[in-house]
C-alpha cells in the first residue's frame, strides 16, 4: 500500500497528465475594432508574387494616404479596398490591400468578423481567411472566398496530402470537393459553397452584411454564416463569452476524423485581402462563367470605375479562447511549432512531480 504522500504525488501527476475535456465555451481574448482596427496587422507591401494577380499590395503609408485602408469617421467601421480612382496604363498592376495579424491563433481558437459589404466585381478576388507562417505545412483555412460576379460565398482547407472532408455535419449540401491535399487538382483544396446568395456579393450588401464564424478545434474545423437579420444575440451583442454548441449547425464542417487538426494545422495568421484576376478569377474560363471580355485589359487597365463595389467594410474581428486558455502565439514561437500554452503547462506539470518525487 502507497503511503499518503506518494499517493497524493501521483495524484497530482495524472491530474498534470490529463488533457483537458473538450469545451465549447470560449472567451474573447483579443479584438480589432474602431479607431484601432489596423493596429497589430502587417501590410504585404509587394506585388501579389502569390497568386498571380494584376495587383500591388501596398504599405501602411501608402494605403493611408490613398485612402484604401481606413477608419470611416461617421460609422467607425473598417474601409478596405480596390484603388478605384487611378488610371492604369497597359502592363501595369492596380493598387490594393493585403493585411495579415502579427500574432498566430492556435487550436481552441473561434474567430468571428461582423462585415457590412465585401468585394465584388468582373475580376475581383477577396478571401477573409488564415494561414500557417510555413504553408502548405500548417495549412490554411478559408471562410470567405469568392471571384468575379459568382453569388455564393465558397469555404475550404488547403493542406499537405492526407487531408480529407469525411462525415461532415453541415447545412451545406454543396460540396464542390473533398480532398483538401494542395497537390490535388491544383491546389482546389476541399470546398463547400454557402447555399445563401446572401453570402457574397451584391445579395450580401443588400441583406445588411452578416457574420462569419470560424471554430479552429481539436475536434474538426467549423463554418457558420449569419445574415445580419439571423445574427444570433450573442454575437450582435459582441458579448465577451460564446458557446458555439448554441450557433446551431454550421454551414461548412471538415472533422478532425478524416484530417487530424494537430498532423495538419499549426496555429494561423488570419488574412484580409482583395486581389485582381490572379490563378483564380483571371482564367478564361472562369472568367467566362459570369463576366464578359478579358480580365486584366477590359477591367485592370482604365480608370478603375469598375471597383466601386471592390471594397470591404469590417464593424469588428474578434478572436475567442477555448475558456480558461490563451491561443495567441506571438510569431514564430515555440507554440508555432504545435504546442499550446496547457500543453506546456501540462508537460511543466509533469516535469515538476518527476522532480519532487525524485527529492
Amino acid at each position: 500500500m502507497l503511503c499518503p504522500q506518494v499517493t497524493l504525488l501521483l495524484a497530482v501527476c495524472l491530474t498534470a497528465t490529463i488533457p483537458p475535456v473538450a469545451a465549447t465555451g470560449y472567451t474573447m481574448v483579443k479584438t480589432f475594432a474602431g479607431s484601432t482596427f489596423f493596429n497589430d496587422w502587417q501590410f504585404y507591401n509587394n506585388y501579389d508574387n502569390l497568386t498571380n494577380g494584376d495587383a500591388i499590395f501596398v504599405s501602411s503609408s501608402v494605403a493611408a494616404s490613398s485612402h484604401l485602408a481606413y477608419i470611416d469617421p461617421s460609422t467607425n467601421h473598417a474601409i478596405i479596398k480596390v484603388d478605384n480612382t487611378s488610371t492604369v496604363p497597359y502592363n501595369q498592376k492596380r493598387n490594393t490591400v493585403r493585411i495579415s495579424t502579427n500574432d498566430n491563433f492556435s487550436v481552441g481558437s473561434v474567430w468571428t468578423v461582423d462585415m457590412l459589404h465585401v468585394p465584388y466585381g468582373c475580376s475581383v478576388w477577396p478571401a477573409w481567411w488564415s494561414q500557417a507562417p510555413a504553408w502548405p505545412t500548417g495549412g490554411e483555412i478559408d471562410t470567405f472566398e469568392g471571384v468575379n460576379m459568382v453569388t455564393n460565398n465558397q469555404m475550404g482547407l488547403h493542406t499537405l496530402a492526407g487531408c480529407k472532408q469525411v462525415s461532415q455535419v453541415q447545412s451545406s449540401t454543396l460540396i464542390n470537393s473533398t480532398d483538401c491535399s494542395y497537390l490535388t487538382n491544383s491546389n482546389e483544396g476541399c470546398i463547400t459553397t454557402n447555399p445563401s446568395t446572401a453570402s457574397y456579393g451584391a445579395g450580401f450588401a443588400q441583406a445588411g452584411g452578416g457574420m462569419f464564424v470560424k471554430e479552429f478545434a481539436e475536434t474538426g474545423i467549423s463554418i457558420w454564416f449569419f445574415s445580419r437579420a439571423n445574427i444570433p444575440s450573442v454575437l450582435s451583442s459582441n458579448s465577451s463569452t460564446i458557446d458555439t454548441s448554441t450557433l446551431g449547425t454550421p454551414v461548412g464542417n471538415w472533422p478532425a476524423a478524416g484530417c487530424n487538426i494537430d498532423t495538419f494545422f499549426a496555429p494561423q495568421n488570419l488574412i484580409l485581402d482583395i486581389t485582381l484576376c490572379g490563378d483564380f478569377a483571371g482564367p478564361a474560363n472562369i472568367f467566362a462563367e459570369t463576366c464578359p471580355g478579358t480580365c486584366y485589359n477590359d477591367y485592370v487597365v482604365g480608370n478603375g470605375s469598375n471597383y466601386a463595389t471592390a471594397y470591404f467594410e469590417i464593424a469588428s474581428v474578434n478572436v475567442f479562447s477555448e475558456t480558461g486558455t490563451n491561443t495567441i502565439v506571438a510569431g514564430n514561437s515555440a507554440s508555432a511549432l504545435g504546442f499550446s500554452l496547457s500543453t506546456l503547462a501540462s508537460w511543466l506539470g509533469v516535469i515538476g512531480c518527476i522532480w519532487l518525487f525524485l527529492a
